[in-house]
């Protein structure tokens, strides 16, 4: 039996555009991912005498069978390689699901990044990003992690200069906001306001918050502010407390802020702890330069 334990990092988005719809209906997106220190463990343990995937979680609302994608991602990797193995997960979740966090997509990463590590690595990572493009959109760039520009569906990755080590914040409120609903609503209501990435670019660049939040958007969040006018609020929140930038998360509801310094998000969690309802989940944490760790 061989075992291995991985952190799996949650992203944010910190721009996203809709650049059209293909003839099967995914979207084609523009978007700035980063990884966050919100994570997950993900226990693997490959038993090349046994067979069969079993699926665990701290979690007891996820699923743990064909529709996670943690299970997914096993599957996936052992009729790539050929590999008559048993493979036992565990996820420890930390990551919030329905959040626009990447909570599934990162686990998914873990499972194939760790698995090929058990294996010997018989899949180059361009095989391992194939495969991990299969099981959802959000699941390559959680295996490169970092700070990428990604287009296609999500599968195509530009690597940009490293942002990380910035502190932030993330707000979740208690409620979710389904990924499939709210572009939908996009698609009904197309938004106005989309983000300018040269000059995002140049700002991350030169660490320019207030540079990066008149140049970004997340055109999901219109659809999901009608609908959760709560969510602006918790914007504008971050902003008045310090925050440099603050957006919508993916489709949401997570919103974060970014800060100058630790000690201004600091005081701003502070405050955030004692004002805000039962139910909403706030973390401290920052920006990093990789998504997936074995620890």
């Amino acid at each position: 039996m061989q075992s291995l334990t991985l952190e799996a990092c949650a992203k944010i988005n910190l721009s996203l555009d809709v650049a059209g719809i293909r003839p099967d209906g995914y979207h084609l997106l523009t978007t700035v991912m980063q990884s966050v220190s919100l994570s997950d463990r993900v226990y693997l343990e490959l038993d090349r005498q046994g067979n069969g995937l079993i699926l665990l979680s701290s979690d007891p609302s996820i699923p743990l069978d064909e529709r996670n994608t943690a299970h997914k991602a096993a599957r996936h990797f052992l009729d790539a390689t050929g590999i008559d193995a048993g493979v036992r997960t565990f996820l420890d979740k930390a990551i919030p699901t329905e959040a626009g966090l990447a909570g599934g997509s990162t686990d998914a990463a873990a499972v194939l990044y760790g698995l090929n590590e058990l294996c010997g690595k018989p899949l180059s990572m361009e095989q391992l990003l194939d495969l991990a493009a299969r099981i959802g959109a959000d699941v390559p760039f959680c295996l490169v992690g970092g700070t990428v520009l990604c287009t296609g569906i999500g599968e195509i990755l530009t690597p940009l200069e490293a942002f990380a080590r910035v502190p932030l914040i993330l707000v979740k409120p208690d409620f979710g906001i389904s990924t499939p609903w709210a572009f939908q609503r996009y698609d009904e209501n197309p938004a106005t306001v989309h983000p300018n990435h040269s000059k995002l670019f140049s700002a991350m660049q030169r660490r320019d918050l207030s540079a990066m939040q008149d140049a970004t958007a997340n055109v999901l969040e219109t659809v999901s502010i009608k609908t959760h006018p709560i969510l602006d609020s918790l914007k504008q929140q971050l902003l008045d407390l310090g925050a440099g930038m603050a957006l919508m998360s993916g489709s949401g509801p997570t919103v974060f802020g970014l800060f100058r310094e630790t000690a201004h998000r600091d005081r701003a969690y502070a405050a955030l702890e004692q004002r805000l309802p039962d139910g909403y989940r706030i973390f401290s944490v920052t920006t990093r330069g990789q998504g997936i760790r074995i620890v």
